[in-house]
């Protein structure tokens, strides 16, 4: 029989319930992402899968409340904390904020009671990105971490190989443009900055859901060029031009009114074929906001935590490598969070 508590010791973590609708920290009264609204909510990044209103506390760093702000109406009840900020809950529990490096905004959020330290990672990468801060290492007790692309198949190329693919096409198809589709927060902004670090100093054009989200970055001093409306492009300017969309409107009526265009893709599903094929896309770009397998294996080896929960992506697989290499681990089964067109 396993060996019995103390009768005055708690179970390590127990202040930290994983519940369906999200983290729930038991003493602060407080919740990490949850999916519906709550008295008190730490928010790790502005994607809806995340990022909800409604809340009558929300905790987040100055650019994911703008995001929220922005996206969801979300202006009261905010309370801002920068990156290695440290915030007190109720119940003397600590929360620091440090950079995620998935997008403009992201953190992991340390939670520091009863002697304990746990990581929550919220979503996480980290391949360079001009447009989000880096990856912190953080050691702890607890790391909590997604598992998107928890597959070995999952290895993310360089991005500068897919921006070049995107360049190349474009200049041996002078009579149309390029659409790429792309997740309107955080993978097109990516996706601009580096063209521009690829050199690509032409108007870059927008479709109408982008341009406030596109505004919001520059607010915080990402440089993304010079950016232009679809809809105020004179006749023929789109030819030979790059376009960036949602993925959502790759397909639809919107695109025909653009010069042929060759439709690409932004995502880190495009490693999947068959999932470029279902989209009708000419040109998958191998771009992801996620951790790869080879930086979710290396995160944890590099946090070296006493033990790891895995949750909203490919749990399995993550949970076995954690067995192999002789490392505690669990899945949770939170509900509320999708691969979104990452």
């Amino acid at each position: 029989m396993p060996a019995r508590l103390p009768s005055n010791m708690s179970a390590p973590f127990s202040w930290l319930k994983p519940e369906p609708m999200g983290l729930y920290i038991a003493p602060a009264d407080a919740w990490i992402d949850p999916s519906r609204a709550v008295d008190r909510a730490l928010v790790t990044h502005g994607h809806a899968d995340h990022a909800r209103g409604g809340h009558g506390e929300t905790i987040a760093t100055p650019a994911t409340l703008a995001i929220m702000a922005l996206r969801y109406g979300v202006e009261h009840g905010v309370v801002p904390v920068a990156y290695g900020e440290t915030h007190s809950l109720p119940g003397n529990v600590r929360a620091t904020f440090v950079p995620a490096g998935h997008v403009l905004g992201s953190a992991q959020i340390l939670l520091e009671h009863a002697g304990e330290r746990v990581v929550i990672t919220g979503d996480f990468k980290r391949s360079p990105d001009p447009t989000a801060t880096p990856f912190a290492v953080t050691p702890c007790d607890l790391l909590i971490t997604e598992a998107t692309f928890a597959l070995p198949v999952f290895r993310h190329p360089p991005i500068e190989q897919e921006i070049a693919k995107l360049l190349d096409t474009r200049a041996r198809n002078p009579d149309r443009c390029v659409l790429v589709g792309a997740y309107a927060l955080g993978k097109a902004q990516r996706v601009i900055a580096e063209l521009r670090r690829a050199g690509y100093t032409d108007p870059i054009w927008l479709h109408g859901a982008m341009e406030r989200t596109c505004g919001l970055y520059e607010d915080f001093d990402i440089d993304l060029g010079d950016l232009r409306p679809v809809a105020d492009a004179p006749k023929g300017a789109l030819i030979g031009g790059i376009v960036m969309c949602p993925p959502s409107a790759l397909s639809d009526r919107w695109s025909r009114r653009l010069p042929d265009p060759i439709t690409a893709m932004a995502s880190g599903w495009m490693r999947v074929r068959q999932r470029a094929v279902q989209r009708n896309v000419e040109l998958p770009l191998i771009i992801s906001d996620h951790a790869d397998w080879d930086e979710l294996t290396c995160t944890i080896a590099d946090v070296n935590p006493t033990e790891t929960w895995i949750t909203h992506g490919r749990e399995e697989a993550l949970l076995r490598w954690c067995e192999l290499h002789q490392r505690k681990a669990r899945a949770l089964a939170l509900v509320g969070f999708e691969d979104e067109d990452d």
